[in-house]
């Protein structure tokens, strides 16, 4: 991996170094000449832990919500009774 950020580079840029070396892929972050740490984007993370929540880019929040079924467990019953005590509270 030719793609480094030394600790003092990345204290004295901050998140700018880490979104300039984003853009060529890992980055492996160096401290005192040894490898301390990898820093990947936010859709490799979600790809390597199986996310399922992962979103595909280019996907609408339509698609999105077709693709993940309800997860709720009160039926739609349930739900209207609680707004109408919420309304009557």
């Amino acid at each position: 991996m030719n793609n480094t950020l030394t600790v003092a580079e990345l204290k004295r840029r901050g998140m700018a170094a880490i979104d300039d070396g984003l853009q060529r892929g890992p980055i492996r972050i160096l401290e005192r000449n040894k490898s301390a740490a990898v820093v990947i984007s936010a859709e490799d993370f979600d790809r390597l832990s199986g996310n399922a929540d992962a979103t595909i880019p280019g996907m609408t929040a339509m698609q999105w919500l077709l693709a993940h079924p309800a997860k709720g467990r009160l039926s739609e019953v349930e739900v209207d009774r609680r707004q109408r005590a919420e309304r009557d509270w």
